[in-house]
C-alpha cells in the first residue's frame, strides 16, 4: 500500500547534452597529411551524451528534487512519470555541496502527484527504509533495507558529512530518487553508492541526503 501511494510521484529523468569533439584518425599523421592537405578531417563534430537518473515530485505544480550530477551540463531534460506521461523540465536551482538540484517541469497547468517530507532528524540506525528509482534504465524499481548509519561522509560524492547510509539496493540510475520511511514520507534523496572496486555496482553501501 505504501509503494502504491508514493510511486506516482517518483519520476525517471533522462538528459541529453551536445558535446563537440575533434576527429582523430590516421589522417593526423604527418605522412598522410601530404596527400590529404586541406581536407577537413580535423573539423569538430557534435555528438549527443545521454544520462539517466531519478527524481521525486515535491509540489503539484511540477517541482522535482534530484541529484545535481544527474542534470549537470544538460541541454535537455525529460521527466517520465510512472503512468508514462512525459514532460520537459528546466533547472531552477542546484547546490554542489549537498549535490542536489531542483527542477520545474512544464505541465501546462496539469497538477501532478507529490510526496510529503518526513523527519530525517528522527531516524535511528536500524529503521526500515524503501528506495524507488530507475536503476540501469530498466524502469521504476523498489528496493528495501535499513538505515545502516547516520552522519556519514561519502567519499567521491561530496565533502558534506551528514549522509544517511543504507543497505537498500542502489545502482546507477537510482540517483535522485527518494529514500522513504514505512509511512511513505521522504526522509532522504538517494545520492550514490560506495564501491572501492570502482565498478559502480551495488555492494551494500549507499548514501542519501537527509531531507
Amino acid at each position: 500500500p505504501v509503494v502504491g501511494k508514493v510511486a506516482p510521484a517518483v519520476v525517471n529523468i533522462y538528459t541529453r547534452r551536445r558535446v563537440s569533439t575533434s576527429r582523430k584518425s590516421l589522417f593526423n599523421d604527418p605522412f598522410f597529411e601530404r596527400f590529404f592537405e586541406g581536407m577537413p578531417f580535423g573539423v569538430p563534430r557534435e555528438r549527443i551524451e545521454r544520462a539517466l537518473g531519478s527524481g521525486v515530485i515535491i509540489g503539484s505544480e511540477g517541482l522535482i528534487v534530484t541529484n545535481q550530477h544527474v542534470i549537470a551540463g544538460s541541454d535537455e531534460i525529460i521527466v517520465v512519470l510512472s503512468d508514462r506521461r512525459e514532460f520537459e523540465a528546466k533547472i531552477v536551482g542546484s547546490d554542489d555541496i549537498i549535490v542536489l538540484a531542483v527542477l520545474l517541469s512544464n505541465t501546462d497547468g496539469e497538477p501532478l502527484p507529490f510526496l510529503g517530507f518526513g523527519d530525517s532528524d528522527g531516524l535511528e540506525v536500524g529503521d526500515i527504509v524503501l528506495a524507488i528509482g530507475n536503476p540501469f534504465g530498466v524502469g521504476q524499481t523498489v528496493t528495501s533495507g535499513i538505515v545502516s548509519a547516520l552522519g556519514r561522509s561519502a567519499l567521491g560524492l561530496s565533502d558534506w558529512r551528514s549522509f544517511i547510509q543504507t543497505d537498500a539496493a542502489i545502482n546507477p540510475g537510482n540517483s535522485g530518487g527518494p529514500l522513504m520511511n514505512r509511512s511513505g514520507h521522504v526522509i532522504g534523496i538517494v545520492t550514490g553508492l560506495s564501491n572501492p572496486t570502482k565498478q559502480k555496482v551495488f555492494i551494500g553501501i549507499g548514501f542519501a541526503v537527509p531531507i
